[in-house]
């Protein structure tokens, strides 16, 4: 008997294969980086051959480290980057573009003239999404506007698209399968969450033939094969995260401070339509039952430790920023907005540029880094206020994964910010283990969603010091900061 779930999990900066028993232990893991491709400020790319090879190159290697065979895995689940898409060519099964990956800002213009045609609340009925370039739809429109020839082959059928999981399944299957799950269809600006299938009308908005599009299947099922393995988990990044860290009924709510920080809050079968900036979207769909999310969506979590280490190299590792945030008391009156690739929720400003504020002949490297590392928790404290006016739901506490969630720092900050407990789980890999869960489920590996939230385990509770005036006055200062980068490149 198969005795292990295989996960690909598909992340913005590399490309990952981890191996879960049917305890939900990890029993290895293989990742690869690929190349991050900015061809002008504000815009990124990914090869699509690039994250194909990583992807493999992942599999074969825990394979290989794991001692197993393709007779070994019971199932595969994958879980990806969202918004990220790829558009090919149907026959030969080649790229004509680079992905555009979800940080691209190139479809502003677009997104402002559908603002200014009135048409961005009856998208937002239809979607549950803000028109913003952050989704899948503009960046398809302006492929297929400027890439030559590319609108006459997508009328013509010969051309498919795809968010990440679509491409490495037609991958995995040798062009025989051509799907996305609920989720992942809920990111693009062309579903409609309350028929639960694609919109014939923004279609036609957008201009993109309906012949590019992907099947629509459950997140939990099997949808397709890699040779004898079959391929039964689907799901979004971030929906996969939710389903990982066991947050099953509706009101519980997981962040995950990854390259972004994304925080959702299960809302079952109910769609909450937001009046503060946050996205309704799908969480999972199984047995053709939706359901639904509230979303908050920050561009720049993780992503300002690499910037502070890659760009301004002021620090050699993610392990000297926390020790550095951790050596000053405060940040000195420094405030960073990372507004790098303008603001997600719950401002949806994708002019906003990143701005450093408060600087005087004292500030220091260790004030910047404490500037960045309350500008992660700011960002997502802004989050969980506009849930709870949402929702009107009291939160006790909220769920954490993700590479930055392992600085003690940020948590303890993140506690007092919000006032509740944050609550770290002893596998921090829910990305990994909620795809592999859907799989597994989707196979009978696992037999209920009440075997699978038996298996998380906390690891470390932060519980929140009383609110006080310094911490008031920080949030004063952070949002004046905010306000001072908005539209700041609007007529550029």
């Amino acid at each position: 008997m198969a005795q292990y779930i295989l996960s690909l999990d598909q992340g913005t900066s590399s490309s990952r294969s981890v191996l879960f028993n049917h305890t939900g232990e990890i029993v290895d893991v293989s990742q690869r980086a690929f190349e991050q491709i900015y061809p002008a400020p504000s815009l990124v790319e990914h090869s699509p051959t690039d994250i194909w090879q990583a992807q493999l190159f992942t599999i074969q290697n825990v394979m290989e480290k794991a001692s197993i065979t393709q007779d070994d895995i019971a199932a595969i689940g994958i879980t990806n980057q969202r918004e990220t898409v790829v558009v090919w060519n149907r026959k030969t099964g080649e790229p004509i573009h680079n992905a555009i990956v979800w940080q691209d800002r190139r479809t502003s213009d677009i997104c402002q003239q559908l603002k200014d045609a009135g048409v961005d609340s009856t998208i937002k009925s239809i979607t549950g999404l803000t028109v913003d370039p952050y989704f899948t739809a503009t960046k398809v429109r302006w492929i297929l506007d400027h890439v030559e020839d590319a609108r006459e082959m997508a009328n013509r059928g010969e051309l498919c698209l795809g968010t990440i999981d679509s491409w490495l399944i037609w991958n995995l299957t040798e062009g025989k399968t051509h799907v996305t799950d609920a989720s992942n269809a809920s990111r693009t600006l062309l579903y409609n969450i309350h028929t639960g299938g694609w919109d014939q009308d923004l279609l036609d908005m957008f201009k993109i033939p309906a012949s590019m599009l992907p099947e629509i299947v459950d997140s939990s099922g099997i949808a397709g094969h890699w040779g004898n393995v079959p391929i039964s988990g689907i799901a979004g990044d971030q929906q996969a995260a939710l389903f990982g860290q066991g947050c099953f009924e509706p009101g519980q709510i997981k962040n995950t401070y990854g390259t972004g920080c994304f925080m959702l809050m299960n809302t079952g079968e109910r769609i909450v339509q937001s009046n503060n900036g946050l996205l309704s979207t799908v969480a999972w769909q199984i047995n053709g039952v939706r359901k639904f999310a509230l979303e908050g969506s920050v561009f720049m979590g993780g992503a300002v430790y690499n910037w502070l280490r890659d760009g301004l190299q002021i620090v050699k590792s993610v392990y000297e920023f926390d020790d550095l945030a951790k050596s000053v008391k405060d940040n000195g009156g420094v405030v960073l907005v990372p507004a790098f690739t303008g603001l997600g929720a719950p401002h949806w400003d994708p002019y906003a540029r990143g701005s450093m504020q408060g600087m005087t002949r004292g500030t220091t490297r260790a004030h910047i880094c404490r500037a960045a590392l309350e500008a992660v928790s700011f960002q997502s404290a802004e989050l969980l206020e506009s849930m709870l006016k949402d929702t009107l739901i009291e939160v006790s506490e909220l769920r954490v994964d993700g590479g930055a969630s392992i600085s003690k720092l940020l948590m303890r900050i993140q506690a007092d910010q919000m006032q509740c407990s944050i609550v770290r789980p002893k596998n921090v890999e829910t990305t990994a283990f909620g795809a592999a869960a859907l799989a597994g489920l989707g196979i009978g590996f696992w037999e209920s969603e009440e075997q699978i939230a038996s298996l998380w385990q906390e690891d470390i509770r932060f519980t929140p010091n009383l609110w006080n005036n310094d911490l008031a006055q920080q949030r004063k200062q952070w949002d004046k900061a905010v306000e001072r980068t908005k539209y700041w490149n609007k007529d550029a």
